[in-house]
């Protein structure tokens, strides 16, 4: 079932956004050469903390995971997709990084995603990280009232085959609000004019995950959650929360 939002909601679930984009600074703050990844999940924790917000990450376990995620991010590094779990891996200069974080406040939830590099940045990971945030700008662009589901999968798989860039099939993004994942699914591959009509209030979570090799295959780690790419190939994931208005997609995970 799709709940669409009042602007009364809109404008909590803002506050719930705020406090994810703090999060995902302060874990891009503390990311550096030898920091430790679960660092970067500490730092997260003290935001959320000081807010008052709940993690909507922290003993989450859908139905493909063996265990509950044991963080409030994930941290994917270079050839993982999504879902990292931050452990003890201390980053090295030239990883490509991939932050995702969410927050619970009063009742609402926020989700985002950053991905950038740590150190000196290798040229191949700057372009796919500038690609992913194309796919998404053209996916947020396409949110408006009037469109369906399909338009914004459409505009972000057009981003990614244009790059030559690779997306795992099976994940992509979805309705949010009281709860993190909420009706309807937002695939990342579409055509246009299908699926759910978009109108004033609905709240999405538009997530491309971008693969530089190019396939859409990818293998799950060992420990049931980190997802990598089958070739080795480098990921990007950007993730915003947005409210589709009669005024255009707001986004309501910025700082």
């Amino acid at each position: 079932m799709v709940e669409i939002k009042t602007d009364v909601a809109l404008g909590a679930m803002r506050e719930a956004g705020r406090v994810v984009a703090q999060a995902l600074a302060a874990a891009r703050g503390a990311a550096a050469v030898g920091v430790r990844l679960r660092e970067l999940d500490e730092a997260a924790r003290t935001v959320l903390a000081e807010a008052g917000a709940g993690s909507p990450f922290l003993g989450y376990r859908p139905s493909f995971a063996p265990t509950p995620f044991p963080a409030v991010i994930c941290a994917s590094v270079n050839d993982a997709v999504v879902h990292g779990i931050p452990d003890d891996y201390r980053l090295r200069d030239g990883d490509l990084l991939s932050v995702d974080c969410g927050a619970e406040l009063d009742g609402w939830t926020g989700d985002a995603a950053i991905s950038f590099t740590v150190g000196t940045g290798r040229p191949a990971d700057l372009a796919l990280i500038a690609a992913t945030q194309q796919a998404l700008d053209a996916g947020i662009a396409a949110a408006t009232v009037g469109h369906r589901i399909g338009d914004i999968s459409h505009a972000i798989s057009s981003v990614a085959r244009t790059h030559g860039c690779g997306m795992p099939t099976d994940f992509g993004g979805h309705g949010i609000g009281r709860r993190m994942h909420e009706d309807p699914h937002v695939p990342n591959h579409g055509r246009p004019g299908r699926g759910f009509a978009l109108r004033h209030g609905l709240t999405l979570a538009i997530e491309p995950m971008l693969m530089a090799g190019g396939e859409n295959s990818y293998r799950a780690d060992p420990d049931g959650w980190t997802l990598r790419t089958t070739d080795g190939s480098r990921a990007a994931h950007i993730e915003h929360t947005i409210a589709v208005t009669e005024e255009g997609p707001r986004i309501l995970t910025l700082p």
